[in-house]
């Protein structure tokens, strides 16, 4: 069986990659039959000897591949061996973290034979709906002029409305929302610390960097919120350089991203220093991190501090 999830939401995609891994987790219980596999470097040869391995428990596998959409090679010989691969009784879930080509026939192909969903971006009634729901997960109610707040203050990033909203809560104590709270509680979409932290990595300044998260997490900062906040700076940065890239004017990028006017600015600065390639590259090392915390392979602190070193 083939699973396909991709779309620019990952806040919505990841949980259900995570739905589909802890679903998995309780019916296999030895979880020796799931893996992981970078599917940017991964050879065509290599995927099918996984496949082909007999479990020592008898178990269905669950292989997840991400970023497969980069690596060409994969692709066509993966759809000149689609036929076999159809027929497998194991799941073999890919994972883009992006919207995909109308062009790529392997992407189409797997729309056409693979059960798929598509996370866009939440956008207006959608989005306040959605906040409106995870309030009441912790049976808390939200005004309208509090959500509208809360958007104006924090877009549409998922990860970071999450993390504000647990904030909320916990400053309400389980009263209800209103946009003066907001005002007080929400900051302007990115703290100004994880713009330093960004530009010491920028300026491949691991120690100033691996320096700044301590001081958070001396403070008490929650290392997943930390993580939450690179990924979204991470994701301004992806949008703003591929927009450079394109030759595209400063206000165009400012009206095309809808960043608030501080963020952009900032990010339009950290942007031109990386590539493309390399924040391609960090993004998904930050995706890797939050996948490694999420299923348990590793405690926050310590995904923090490997992703830091690592980029």
């Amino acid at each position: 069986m083939f699973i396909f999830l991709y779309g620019q939401d990952i806040y919505r995609s990841r949980q259900k990659l995570k739905e589909i891994v802890d679903r998995y987790k309780k019916v296999q219980k030895s979880g020796l039959s799931l893996a992981y596999l970078d599917g940017e470097n991964l050879k065509f040869e290599d995927f099918k000897d996984t496949i082909q391995q007999v479990s020592m428990f008898d178990e269905k596998k669950l292989l997840i591949l991400s970023g497969v959409s980069a690596n060409q090679d994969f692709k066509e010989k993966f759809l000149k061996d689609s036929k076999e691969l159809s027929k497998t009784k194991d799941t073999i879930l890919f994972y883009e973290d992006n919207e995909i080509s109308k062009k790529d026939k392997f992407l189409n192909f797997l729309k056409t034979k693979a059960k798929t969903q598509n996370f866009q971006l939440l956008q207006g009634e959608k989005l306040k709906s959605w906040i409106g729901q995870e309030c009441l997960k912790f049976k808390t109610e939200i005004s309208r002029e509090a959500t509208d707040k809360l958007i104006e203050f924090a877009g549409n990033d998922l990860w970071l409305l999450s993390n504000e909203i647990k904030k909320l809560i916990g400053y309400r104590g389980g009263e209800r929302i209103d946009a003066k709270d907001v005002e007080m509680m929400v900051s302007s979409k990115v703290e100004t610390a994880i713009f330093k932290t960004i530009d010491a990595i920028s300026q491949k300044n691991k120690k100033q960097a691996l320096l700044l998260i301590h001081q958070h997490l001396e403070k008490g900062d929650n290392p997943l919120y930390l993580l939450s906040m690179v990924n979204y700076q991470f994701k301004n940065l992806l949008m703003v350089k591929d927009l450079m890239e394109k030759q595209r004017p400063y206000y165009f990028i400012l009206k095309t991203t809808r960043l608030h006017p501080f963020v952009a600015k900032k990010s339009y600065q950290q942007a031109g220093k990386f590539t493309f390639l390399e924040l391609k590259k960090i993004y998904r090392k930050i995706f890797q991190a939050d996948l490694d915390i999420k299923t348990g392979k590793i405690n926050p602190e310590t995904a923090l501090d490997l992703l830091i070193a690592g980029i």
